[in-house]
């Protein structure tokens, strides 16, 4: 029986993938629920798991846009298993190279130098070539008798500007369906809204010594590591109920606002960043925040990740700081109207009490669509953040550090 494999729908909106990579070659053997292709569309990459055993028989190339239920493989299910054998490949890829060691012909003695005499320089040329520190030996004369002559050396000498040695290749390769998509969303994001970026920063002191004191325990009882994302998503979601035009989007002549706080987090993946959702983050606990990054990071990793998890998303967290970024412009993820970008800390010397002191500092941008947020709004989230980054313990743990952090 030949069963024709379809190709299944990621999501209500795609009409088309792209065959992003074949797992499997034309001919082969393949198990039933074992993944023979990676798809993309223009919100994930998904894998295809064939949908019966037997033979297959490809019916689309790599880089072919496909429409969602088109028939991409052929499964013969009638086909028997092929026997089991070791595999000979390699050592028949290695006896030819025995034989022609052994059969390889004695090498033929070089040909003697070209004697210096032969290769004098005239006057002219050595005289550029000592400038140049160009041996006359480097250089094949086309003067009588092999002598170098003045057009010999100029010739020799490499202009400014020329290369000279190292690779210069290059290679054209075509943008994933998701790459562009990407592209096609940044692009209209900077064109279609009033983007603008306000920016802040951080004494981290206080978040520090909570985390030293609390993250072994916070380990041992939860398995999970307490980061600086549980922090900043508490202080977050608090700033977007102060201020929430910055938890709102536009649509058409109309503005949407939410009473939740649907928290997009950016993660990279093997395909490239993405984007997935943390769903009423207002909601969740420090080990609820850092339980949910790590499940949607180890998904995203490893390829994982639905269409679902990555739609909707009212605010988005991007930490470049994990790549040593000091400060960026965040650019905006449509339809959203706000960004927060955390960069790395590094020690940095601040006033405190009319005193310079050293302390772990970072730097936060927020980049937000000033046609829908004010000045007031985007510089007002900003600095709530800030305050309750800077006081931890009573403004985002009700001064109950242990409780806050279910120890």
């Amino acid at each position: 029986m030949i069963l024709e494999m379809k190709v299944p729908s990621p999501g209500e909106s795609i009409k088309e993938v792209e065959i992003a990579t074949w797992l499997v070659k034309d001919g082969d053997y393949v198990e039933k629920d074992q993944a023979i292709a990676e798809v993309d569309s223009d919100k994930a990459t998904l894998e295809l798991p064939a949908e019966a055993s037997g033979i297959i028989t490809l019916k689309a190339e790599e880089g072919d846009a496909v429409a969602v239920g088109a028939v991409v493989c052929l499964i013969d299910t009638s086909a028997a298993k092929p026997s089991g054998a070791a595999p000979t490949a390699e050592v028949k890829a290695e006896a030819p190279k025995a034989e022609e060691k052994k059969a390889e012909a004695p090498k033929a003695a070089p040909a003697p130098a070209t004697t210096y005499a032969t290769q004098a320089p005239s006057p002219a040329a050595r005289k550029i070539l000592d400038e140049k520190n160009i041996q006359p030996t480097d250089i094949v004369g086309t003067g009588k008798g092999g002598r170098i002559t003045k057009e010999d050396a100029v010739s020799a000498v490499p202009s400014m500007g020329t290369p000279t040695g190292g690779t210069r290749g290059s290679e054209r390769t075509k943008l994933s369906m998701l790459r562009r998509k990407v592209a096609e969303r940044l692009v209209s994001a900077k064109n279609e809204t009033a983007m603008l970026t306000t920016f802040n920063e951080v004494d981290m002191t206080n978040i520090y010594a909570l985390r030293d004191q609390y993250k072994e325990e916070f380990k041992a009882k939860h398995g999970l590591g307490l980061g600086f994302m549980s922090f900043f998503t508490k202080a977050v979601t608090r700033a977007l109920q102060l201020y929430p035009d910055v938890n709102s989007m536009i649509d058409g002549q109309e503005k949407i606002a939410f009473d939740f706080c649907d928290i997009s987090v950016a993660v990279s993946g093997p395909k490239g960043l993405m984007v997935p959702v943390m769903r009423s983050a207002e909601t969740l606990s420090f080990r609820g925040v850092e339980a949910e990054i790590k499940r949607l990071a180890l998904r995203a990793r490893d390829g994982q990740i639905t269409v679902d998890e990555m739609t909707g998303g009212t605010f988005t967290i991007s930490n470049g700081g994990v790549f040593g970024s000091m400060l960026s412009t965040p650019i905006i993820n449509p339809p959203q109207s706000g960004i927060l970008g955390m960069h790395n800390v590094v020690e940095r010397a601040i006033v405190k009490n009319g005193q310079i002191v050293i302390a772990p500092v970072m730097f936060v941008a927020l980049s937000y669509d000033h046609r829908i947020i004010d000045g007031r709004e985007s510089v007002g989230f900003l600095v709530a953040v800030k305050e309750a980054l800077e006081n931890p313990v009573e403004i985002l743990m009700n001064n109950n550090p242990k409780k806050a952090l279910e120890l």
